[in-house]
């Protein structure tokens, strides 16, 4: 089930609202759960068992190392715990990837293969995965005690807006909430989160939607015989596609939490108007930015430390690991080690380059950074990455698709506006009315009236179109 769905949109969800809002103070989590319980089983009924067994372990070794004295016992449990969590994520996401590589090498020997049978990915694994680590590490570092209500972590790790897709939050940001958030829930953060979960729909299934059944189209042609147009045109889609796929997620996400009184992080800024990938990846799916800071970067010594070789070393080491964490190919450890690489050059000359041409530029440029990057994230083959990426200049004609119309421009100038819009003052000015600032009478009419109103061309085209992925349910 994705939030994208007529059967989540006219049922799953409404029957949600309503029933938490109908039952006591004391059933709204066990509402929670149960309906965050069926929401996993609809898509994934075979590992429910494997997210709900870990939960369970976890809570208990996490319980048993804050009772222990001694710091060794304490690192074995911790330890413990984070094997068997980054074990089962290895084993699901990387045990294919892992195999064909060995195969490949074995080819080259002229040895036999390793038989094995390829696993399908639990939905959402990266995700809870994280939550469950930040937890663990989080008792370890006693910035937090460990909780005494097993049901209140289960909330916490399978808590159904988040579980797929993220945001990725730390157990202390929620936790508050978990136990009592009656202060929120009230009509105008309902109001306010069914705004955000309209913005949400109406960015994955007018815009990424319609962006994704171009960009799949021109990357279903034969990468050799590409004219260098349409190519650029199959990676722009493909760059507003996974922008306002995840981000509108990540809004439906933050609504519905509103909605029943939880405040979730922002996992999106803005990033295309970055002047720099240090600022992208400030301003891109935040909360993996600072759960790679907080539990890769910082152990690593962070910016404390010696040398600039060894800072730039554990920047790079940091991207590798987020490259491999969205997908299991080199391709994305390519992407990761792309990205890590403008972080190192940033910290040595560019931004001092990017000073001195002026904001706007830096801001062209660095989007032409992050687009060459995509196409490492979109094909997964890295000799058909480079292939690609070469018809992006080498100014030919070519095989082009049959979709690069009117429409297709016409989408592309609505995906170009929503991305650069908040580069401007008044664009600024109006995200922020609707998102952050507070609400009037008349300003709840006239958003409430644009809310229905993309609800509707959006179930409309559910309706008409069987495109509907999201992107990052893979991960």
């Amino acid at each position: 089930m994705v939030f994208s769905s007529i059967l989540f949109i006219l049922f799953f969800l409404p029957a949600f609202i309503l029933t938490y809002y109908l039952v006591p103070k004391k059933l709204k989590n066990i509402v929670i759960l149960v309906f965050s319980i069926f929401f996993y089983s609809w898509g994934g009924p075979r590992f429910i068992f494997v997210i709900l067994g870990t939960t369970f372990l976890d809570f208990h070794l996490v319980k048993w190392m804050a009772q222990m004295k001694e710091q060794r016992y304490r690192r074995l449990l911790l330890a413990v715990s984070v094997s068997i969590n980054l074990g089962l994520l290895v084993y699901f996401k990387y045990s294919n990837f892992f195999i064909e590589n060995v195969n490949s090498v074995l080819s080259v020997m002229g040895a036999k293969h390793i038989h094995w049978t390829k696993l399908v990915l639990p939905i959402g694994i990266s995700f809870y995965t994280f939550e469950t680590i930040t937890y663990v590490v989080d008792v370890y570092r006693r910035v937090h005690k460990p909780l005494d209500n097993f049901w209140s972590y289960q909330l916490y790790i399978i808590f159904f807006p988040k579980l797929i897709a993220g945001p990725i939050i730390r157990y202390h940001d929620l936790a508050d909430q978990i136990e009592d958030r009656s202060k929120d829930e009230k009509w105008d953060n309902i109001l306010i989160g069914f705004y955000r979960f309209a913005i949400g729909l109406a960015k994955k299934v007018l815009i990424a939607n319609q962006m994704g059944l171009y960009a799949d189209s021109i990357f279903a042609l034969n990468y050799s015989d590409l004219g260098t147009y349409a190519a650029w045109m199959g990676i722009l889609a493909y760059t507003f596609q996974i922008y306002f796929d995840f981000s509108g997620y990540s809004d439906m996400a933050i609504g519905i939490g509103k909605m029943v009184g939880f405040k979730f992080p922002e996992n999106f800024d803005n990033p295309y108007i970055s002047k720099n990938i240090t600022e992208f990846w400030r301003r891109w799916h935040i909360t993996l930015g600072a759960w790679m800071r907080n539990y890769l970067y910082i152990p690593l010594g962070g910016n404390r430390v010696e040398s600039k070789s060894r800072l730039y070393l554990n920047l790079w080491l940091v991207f590798l690991a987020s490259g491999l964490w969205h997908g299991a190919s080199w391709s994305f450890v390519l992407w990761g080690a792309y990205h890590g690489l403008f972080l190192v050059m940033e910290r040595g000359f560019l931004l001092k380059i990017y000073e001195i041409i002026g904001k706007f530029p830096s801001m062209v440029i660095t989007f032409f950074f992050v687009v060459i990057g995509w196409v490492f994230f979109r094909i997964e083959n890295i000799s058909d990455a480079f292939v690609f990426l070469r018809r992006l200049f080498v100014f030919e004609r070519g095989a082009t698709s049959n979709l690069i119309d009117l429409e297709f421009y016409s989408y592309l100038i609505i995906a170009v506006a929503f991305s650069f819009i908040t580069y401007l003052k008044i664009g600024k000015k109006w995200q922020d009315a609707i998102y952050f600032n507070i609400y009037t009478k008349r300003k709840h009419l006239i958003v409430c009236g644009l809310a229905i109103i993309l609800i509707i061309f959006s179930i409309s085209s559910i309706s008409a179109f069987g495109f509907n992925p999201f992107i990052y349910f893979r991960f």
